[in-house]
């Protein structure tokens, strides 16, 4: 290499869940060329399972390149981290935001989180969301950056949250817009409905893997774009968000003790389909895409069966 050379990038991959009928599931790569072994987490039956000793198993993986390991063959991939402990989501926090332009004196207000049930709403790559038949609950999406946890921590300073972020992946905060406000709430405090909206089945699509944080520079320099049916919908940039990446991860953490495997989700942009009156059917597709962390693709089908059967059938496959 001459001075004027500059070394190459690294190659990005990302820890994904994959499952064969023969092998079960177990941990892989994701890589420009496919999905790829990885001899150090030989034995790890998925992501979740692999984040429990992330600090162990992160300096040897640093210098893992998925071009010089085995591909897997007709593999699919779940969900990378099967299952959170929690999923937590900030809410309104994009500039251009749903709820419209917001100003720089935003980041003087204190974060917003929710949460959203880790078992029953995360599903992975090409899984269907599957949504209500009443079409007035208005289901939509919203296309997001999440914080993985690798490290264990409460009261977490901002200028060490880094130490404590394993990496990054997407999420698809899919919400029911029709049953969020209340008709019927007997107080204020009970107006808005966050487990109707937020909660319901199959209502967190994440992945298609974990991008290590040391193969993300800068988490506030990446484009966002999620499309239905290939129209984009959702056009923004990370450097949006009001709060950044540290500044979550430190707010949060004064309200819960982060686990390994925890998600964090940092707030969607605008384009929203409530502001179109523009929400999901059955037969729709949704794609997101968030810099080079990958892409997060999922059908979108009814309801159909008794959820008690159709949740214990999701789960035998997987």
């Amino acid at each position: 290499m001459t001075r004027h050379e500059s070394p190459p990038a690294p190659t990005t991959w990302s820890l994904v869940t994959a499952h064969t009928a023969d092998r079960g599931s177990f941990c892989a790569a994701l890589g420009e060329d496919g999905i790829r072994e990885v001899p150090a987490l030989c034995g790890y039956p998925g992501g979740f399972e692999a984040l429990q000793d992330w600090a162990s198993l992160a300096p040897g993986l640093r210098g893992y390149d998925p071009r010089e390991a085995a591909p897997v063959r007709g593999a699919r991939l779940l969900a990378p981290v099967r299952y959170p402990r929690t999923v937590l989501v900030s809410g309104a926090n994009h500039r251009d935001g749903p709820a419209g332009t917001m100003g720089d004196d935003a980041t003087r207000v204190q974060p917003f989180f929710f949460l959203k049930p880790p078992t029953t709403t995360v599903i992975g790559p090409d899984d269907p969301i599957v949504i209500p038949a009443d079409e007035r609950q208005k289901v939509d999406v919203e296309a997001e950056l999440a914080v993985v946890i690798g490290r264990a921590g409460g009261d977490i300073p901002a200028d060490r949250a880094a130490a404590h972020i394993a990496g990054y992946t997407i999420v698809n905060d899919v919400s029911a817009r029709g049953p969020h406000r209340r008709g019927d709430a007997f107080a204020e405090p009970f107006t808005w409905d966050w487990p109707a909206s937020k909660g319901q089945d199959t209502f967190c699509p994440t992945g298609p893997g974990v991008t290590p944080a040391w193969l993300v520079p800068d988490p506030h320099d990446l484009p966002i774009r999620l499309s239905v049916n290939g129209h984009e919908e959702q056009v923004s940039h990370t450097r949006e968000t009001i709060q950044g990446v540290a500044e979550l991860v430190a707010a949060v953490s004064t309200l819960i003790i982060l686990q390994p495997g925890d998600i964090l989700a940092t707030g969607t942009p605008a384009g929203v389909g409530l502001r179109r009156d523009r929400f999901l059917r059955p037969g729709d597709t949704v794609e997101i895409t968030i810099g080079h962390l990958g892409r997060l693709r999922n059908p979108v089908t009814a309801r159909e069966t008794p959820r008690e059967t159709a949740h214990a059938t999701a789960q035998g496959a997987s």
